[in-house]
């Protein structure tokens, strides 16, 4: 449970239960070569991730009390790894050095346990560096005042008459030349909408006003629902990508002419609204000329020239003329950064002084030298400041967009690319909202507050190709995933930061002007020439890569690796499966390892942007994994079938018990079958060549198809047809003709479905019932003809208007039926997936990703008074 993740009696019982594990272990493996060396009772084995990345699985595991150890090639990730797992335990239970934070902390009493101080000195130092800036750069970010004029034209703005309101973003829209000849001169905005707010009863949007020679226009901000909610929200834009309108001709720009403009330097901006503070929410103003020009007086001293990616998975700016990473900045953006990651480096003395005063020691010996007094101190607090700037770049940038559901800004990362925003938010540094440094430093500080280093943690740079220290470790870790991610691309992004501020600190770690790309180990073809050879690159990295994991891990445990890469459908010219997946699989093993399992976790968000309104992976596979046996058999392909026939079955209804979704299904059932390939030494054709991953993975999924066909048998005869219609028409219309003739194959009838409720059937058509057609009123128990089709769908009816609460009342009604649904379910979504229909897909695998909660609240005591499935969500009534 999320709300336990900080609970540190459960985090005990979890220590408690590994030591448990750990002294069996060592009892079970007494007798082997070197037991007192590798398996010391008193002494746990240390965890290494040799892909780090973010590093989650370390700290967790050095929460959960192992020596954690972070490795990878990515400066970035080794910085924040050490942020993480390096100095919060080399600095635990110390006070803080920070004047008024001891004199506060004397007075209240405080305990500071843990990384509580190190917390607090980021807190008190970052207010410094806010303070400061302001100082500096201030008349950068003025306020807006709110005119009697503004009122005249706003009377929703009379609250705010003649008062100065503090700006949280300006908005604004790139501009280009008209492409009508006509109009050359005219720079016109390319606004991807003008929607600034569509949140009910608070809705706002940007009105543009042409001037009447036809060439000039400006903007206004009207309050309320715009007249055509359609116009409005298309903004100036025709279609996907660079198509727009001209806003004063009304001809198309086509996108190649943007893109000259853009790589020509011609592409401008203008400023299309003013979000502000006010007293219960965002207020939203016209842009003025003072503001406009305010952002221009903005001359930054340093900017990057590194080069943002030509080529980048999920597209880049490039195209457009922002070519470096400078380029994605405002020159107010980049002034406000560069005096923040001066004043990062101009803290560290403050601190180095204020830990003296507080009675540190100073030996002078910095961070990067092993160093634990004062100097290194200061060090260690200025990592986490230049983390927050790094965090402030990033939703402090000209990729970000205005998100009107929510009302803020949205950083640039909504996935793992920079493609381009036409529209941009510009947020306000120095104000208190998404985007401003108190919000970076509350992100940089806060996670420390809970931070309870139980064990030491070491983060360093190392190619997992090459590694060396892995040492006989636990070893947990997600690789990257074939080409799907750029991940040493779009690290630059936060390297040119870093690197400004940090270089002093870690010398060695930031001593190039880039992230380190040729070694990367993802199959990038424009990087190695073709797919082939970035195929290859990839193929023999990582096979490297495990080897060494399987050479050097832990012997008395499994290597585990997370996985969330789902499986593509694509096909060469042999008809074989050719992906990352199936590419990675060959590597591990290649490397001489055996998938002995898999374990579905949920670990991916709902809410981020590639999972938004699509059939995303909800979880990662989590491969468990052993050292090959030396003398492992060698078998043939109808063993691999039978085996696959005989153990596949119960492996799929023991992951279905165990909800995993049906998003997930077919990618969890790779392990099962993959243990069973893998056990083989290989396994051979009747011809004698060898039955390769991709073809083991076919059969894997044929089988799988085979078994969810089987458990057809288990539903009546009336969701039988259902079923089979639907993965011909869905829910749209049929031929009666063909209804009628499959009714009598599946030992039914038109007319008894007719009756049943889950068809309708007129002038020589037929067609399922969508679930929202179906009756409120409807009873289980007064059904004659209840059917496992129609409980699944009035239970999906019902959780999409009464929620889970109101989908258990139902499912405590439908007895064991509502288990045959849930069962449906999985058949009903491969089917979805299968023919591409997204919306059913959605619909089918969110009512089993709530079905532990459903089913949990169904168990549950009806109160006298409930919420029933078939009333609205807001309705009580009576429970019988």
């Amino acid at each position: 449970k999320w709300e336990n993740t900080t609970n540190e009696e459960v985090l005990q019982q979890a220590r408690d239960e590994i030591h448990v594990c750990w002294r069996r272990t060592c009892a079970d493996h007494a007798d082997q070569p070197r037991a007192a060396e590798l398996f010391d009772p008193e002494r746990l084995p240390a965890f290494h991730d040799p892909f780090a990345g973010g590093g989650a699985l370390p700290l967790e595991a050095q929460r959960l009390g192992l020596e954690a150890h972070a490795s990878d090639l990515n400066p970035v990730a080794v910085l924040i790894n050490k942020a993480m797992i390096e100095l919060p335990p080399k600095f635990a239970g110390r006070p803080p050095v920070h004047p008024e934070a001891r004199a506060d902390g004397e007075l209240l009493g405080a305990k500071w346990t843990g990384a509580r101080g190190l917390a607090e000195d980021v807190r008190c130092y970052g207010r410094w560096m806010r303070e400061e800036a302001e100082r500096r750069i201030g008349h950068l970010y003025p306020k807006v005042a709110v005119t009697d004029e503004m009122v005249r034209e706003r009377p929703d703005l009379q609250p705010y008459a003649g008062r100065e309101l503090t700006v949280i973003a300006w908005l604004w829209a790139r501009t280009v030349k008209s492409s009508n000849p006509a109009f050359g001169q005219a720079e016109v905005p390319l606004v991807s909408t003008f929607m600034l707010s569509t949140k009910q009863g608070k809705e706002a949007y940007v009105e543009p006003v042409l001037g009447a020679d036809g060439y000039r226009y400006r903007f206004t901000v009207k309050a309320g629902a715009p007249p055509d909610a359609a116009t409005a929200k298309a903004g100036t834009k025709l279609a996907r990508g660079a198509n727009f309108r001209c806003l004063v001709s009304g001809v198309p720009i086509p996108p190649d002419y943007i893109r000259a403009e853009g790589m020509a330097g011609r592409m401008g901006a203008r400023l299309l609204a003013i979000v502000a503070e006010g007293d219960r929410g965002r207020v939203y103003l016209a842009p003025t000329d003072d503001h406009e020009a305010a952002a221009s007086r903005a001359q930054p001293e340093w900017k990057a020239e590194v080069s943002v990616p030509e080529r980048l998975t999920g597209g880049t700016c490039y195209a457009y003329g922002l070519t470096t990473f400078g380029d994605l900045f405002t020159p107010r953006q980049l002034a406000a950064l560069n005096t923040f990651s001066d004043l990062a480096a101009e803290a560290r003395e403050r601190i180095r002084q204020d830990s003296v005063a507080a009675g540190m020691p100073d030996d002078g010996q910095p961070l990067h030298a092993g160093g634990t007094e004062a100097t290194a101190y200061a060090d260690a607090i200025g990592v986490y400041l230049a983390l927050a700037v790094d965090r402030m770049a990033m939703t402090g940038n000209s990729l970000v967009r205005w998100n009107p559901v929510g009302q803020k800004a949205q950083h640039c990362f909504g996935r793992q690319a920079l493609p381009m925003i036409w529209d941009y938010a510009e947020p306000n540094f120095l104000a208190s909202a998404t985007g401003s440094v108190d919000s970076a430093i509350l992100y940089a500080c806060d996670p420390l507050r809970w931070m309870e280093p139980c064990s030491n943690g070491f983060s360093f740079q190392e190619n997992a190709v090459s590694a060396t220290h892995i040492d006989r470790r636990i070893v947990s870790t997600d690789p990257p995933y074939y080409d799907n991610i750029g991940y040493a691309d779009l690290s630059d992004f936060f390297y040119v930061w870093l690197r400004r501020s940090l270089r002093s600190i870690f010398p060695d770690l930031f001593a190039t002007m880039m992230v380190p790309k040729a070694e990367e180990l993802v199959a990038t073809a424009h990087r190695h020439g073709s797919r082939a050879q970035a195929e290859g690159f990839f193929m023999n990295g990582m096979k490297q890569a495990l080897e060494r994991l399987a050479r050097q891990a832990h012997p008395g445990y499994p290597t585990t690796i997370y996985y969330a890469f789902k499986q593509s459908e694509s096909r060469d010219d042999r008809g074989v499966s050719s992906t990352g997946w199936e590419t990675f699989l060959e590597a591990l093993i290649d490397a001489g390892f055996a998938v002995s399992g898999t374990w579905p976790m949920r670990t991916e968000m709902r809410t981020r942007q590639v999972a938004m309104d699509a059939s995303a992976l909800a979880s990662s596979i989590i491969l468990v994994c052993r050292r090959r046996p030396d003398d492992a058999p060698i078998g043939t392909r109808r063993e691999l079938m039978d085996a696959l026939k005989e153990e596949l079955p119960p492996a799929l209804t023991h992951l279905q018990r165990g909800n995993v979704a049906p998003v997930d299904l077919a990618q969890a059932a790779i392990g099962p079958g993959m243990a069973i390939y893998t056990r083989y030494a290989k396994v051979l054709h009747g011809a004698g060549n060898r039955v390769t991953v991709g073809e083991a993975l076919a059969l894997i999924n044929q089988t799988l198809d085979e078994i969810l066909a089987a458990q057809e048998g288990d539903f009546d005869t009336d969701s039988r047809w259902a079923l089979a219609w639907f993965d011909q028409h869905g829910f749209e219309a049929g031929e009666y003709g063909s209804a009628e003739t499959l009714a009598t194959a599946k030992n039914t009838s038109v007319s008894g479905m007719v009756q049943a409720g889950i068809i309708h059937s007129r002038a020589g058509s037929v067609r399922l019932l969508r679930p929202q057609e179906l009756p409120a009123d409807w009873d289980p128990a007064q059904d004659d003809r209840l059917t496992t089709w129609e409980a699944l769908h009035h239970l999906i009816r019902v959780v999409g208007r009464g929620g889970e609460m109101a989908a258990a009342a139902l499912l405590r009604r439908l007895g064991g039926v509502g288990d045959l649904a849930r069962e449906l379910c999985y058949r009903l979504y491969a089917v979805s997936e299968r023919r591409k229909r997204a919306a059913e897909a959605l619909a089918y695998d969110g009512l089993v990703k709530s079905w532990p909660e459903i089913r949990t609240l169904s168990m549950r005591e009806p109160h006298p008074r409930q919420i029933e499935f078939d009333d609205d969500a807001a309705a009580e009534t009576t429970a019988p």
